[in-house]
């Protein structure tokens, strides 16, 4: 399917002007038109998307800073270049200050106005991904599944709650700590399917379960013959997860040894599988959790400082549910629910009393 042409729109009182404009601008993958006045921008703005709009400073009904202003509230995805005939510093910073992609002194120089709006094109074009990007990223977080189960009637779940919304659209390492079962996989799927990365792969892994031997294969892959047992290519799960997100649970249990491998990583963006010759991109996304006090580990020596300021950019605490009973009558219905749901059961509220006993028990 053939690129949709660029929409220039070109407005100046004078004929000779415009025509100039148009001219130098007629070239493959641009519709050019063009303007005598302010007013009729407005008009054309109404009927049709310009890509970019080329404004004369004076010109009658409308001046080119007026429509600067107006541009910039109404059609964000537009990018607008201001010509003058008599430059000068405070009016181009005026013109910028309103949201002018640039701003030219006639006569103009042609092929930098090509160049111009060129770049003015490539910027429009992004702003317009990064809008229908923004828009699908809303849409999806309104049933973004993993989000919705995070239960958060207590102070300190609330606090995890606003710290995965905040951090979720950046790519900054985020640290969960907590302990076993508090719930730390699912902050860290709330935090990928609320990314930019939502449609990429989520991949746990349990950084616990392996031999220091073992680590390196696990997590960067080895070519068929790399040794004994490696009887054919297999990917590591920085490549399964490209594009998405890493997450590595347990960090605390990583040896030393292989700690200075992973810290290369994340350094680098790169990796190299055991027995290749060449090194891989590492597009991924890092987020590690942790059971233990990394900070007493830094200290005694068992876990790097360099690797645990690497992961600890973003720190959320998920605490237990003793530490957050006012949660557990959500918990007992969501759970209630799930299972009546599962069993095809006709739903039924949980009793009172055994809500109560749960609430009230002395949970580890």
């Amino acid at each position: 399917m053939p690129e949709p042409l660029s929409r220039i729109l070109v407005a100046d009182d004078e004929v000779y002007i415009r025509e100039g404009l148009k001219e130098a601008l007629e070239i493959p993958g641009y519709a050019i038109e063009t303007v005598p006045d302010g007013d009729t921008v407005r008009a054309r703005l109404k009927q049709a998307h310009f890509d970019v709009v080329i404004l004369d400073l004076r010109m009658p009904g409308s001046s080119g800073m007026e429509l600067l202003e107006h541009v910039g509230q109404h059609y964000p995805d537009t990018q607008a270049i201001l010509l003058t005939a008599h430059g000068n510093v405070s009016t181009a910073v005026e013109a910028m200050k309103k949201g002018a992609h640039d701003f030219l002194t006639k006569p103009v120089d042609l092929a930098h106005l090509r160049l111009v709006v060129e770049r003015a094109i490539d910027r429009a074009k992004l702003v317009r991904e990064n809008r229908e990007l923004q828009s699908r990223l809303e849409a999806r977080q309104e049933t973004d599944d993993a989000f919705r189960r995070i239960v958060r009637r207590s102070a300190a779940m609330q606090r995890a709650a606003r710290l995965v919304k905040q951090v979720a659209m950046s790519d900054v390492p985020v640290l969960l700590r907590g302990e076993t079962g508090a719930g730390k996989e699912l902050i860290a799927r709330s935090v990928h399917d609320r990314s930019r990365r939502w449609d990429g792969p989520f991949v746990a892994v349990n950084c616990g379960g392996f031999t220091e031997d073992l680590f390196a294969s696990e997590l960067f892959g080895h070519k068929r013959g790399a040794f004994t047992s490696a009887h054919a290519d297999r990917p590591g799960r920085f490549a399964l997860a490209e594009g998405g997100t890493l997450f590595l649970d347990e960090i605390g249990e990583v040896p030393l040894k292989n700690q200075v491998e992973l810290l290369r990583v994340l350094e680098s963006r790169e990796f190299q599988p055991l027995g290749d010759t060449r090194v891989h991109s590492a597009d991924v996304r890092i987020i590690a959790a942790t059971n233990r006090h990394l900070e007493a580990a830094v200290e005694a020596g068992a876990f790097r400082d360099d690797l645990y300021y690497r992961l600890n950019v973003v720190p959320i605490d998920v605490p237990p549910l003793r530490d957050r009973r006012e949660d557990i009558p959500t918990l007992v219905e969501f759970f209630f629910d799930e299972t009546c749901r599962a069993y095809e059961l006709a739903r039924k509220r949980p009793d009172s009393a055994a809500t109560e006993l749960l609430t009230n028990h002395p949970w580890p």
